[in-house]
């Protein structure tokens, strides 16, 4: 019959592969691979106190060894969409911008957009805006008057 020690650290795997699972954000999987050396030293035979080391210095080592290699699958590079980049950028607007016809256009960024007045106001073509969002391929912006003040 194998020890007891062995079951309780099979048991600290299948929790931390169960935690990994649930999270999805490599938090317990070291967990999972320290525990499953200290299954190994207590099937040897090994004290308590040698298994607890080991779990420890596992759980470390992969961490550190195993981390830096996931980090670019678990946080990405963001690439900036376009409404990152027109996000705060002024604006000039090529036709009036009145939300109840709706008509307006404003240039930014080398293109003309659709657009739309933040604040429900009227803002006439030749404004300088300050675009606020950007709801599908449609601007949302305000004067640069009502942004300074």
């Amino acid at each position: 019959m194998l020890d007891a020690m062995v079951w309780i650290w099979l048991g600290a795997v299948a929790l931390a592969l169960f935690l990994e699972a649930a999270t999805m954000s490599l938090v317990s999987v070291w967990f999972a691979v320290g525990a499953l050396a200290a299954v190994f030293a207590a099937y040897g035979g090994m004290h308590v106190t040698g298994q607890l080391l080991i779990f420890v210095v596992v759980s470390i080592a992969a961490f550190f060894t195993v981390r830096p290699l996931t980090r670019r699958f678990v946080d990405p590079h963001i690439t900036p969409t376009n409404a990152d980049r027109l996000l705060g950028q002024d604006a000039k607007v090529t036709e009036e911008i009145n939300n109840d016809l709706p008509s307006g256009t404003v240039y930014v960024d080398g293109k003309t957009w659709t657009a739309r007045s933040a604040g429900g106001e009227v803002i006439p073509a030749g404004e300088l805006v300050e675009v606020a969002w950007m709801e599908g391929v449609k601007l949302f912006v305000r004067p640069k008057a009502a942004v300074a003040a």
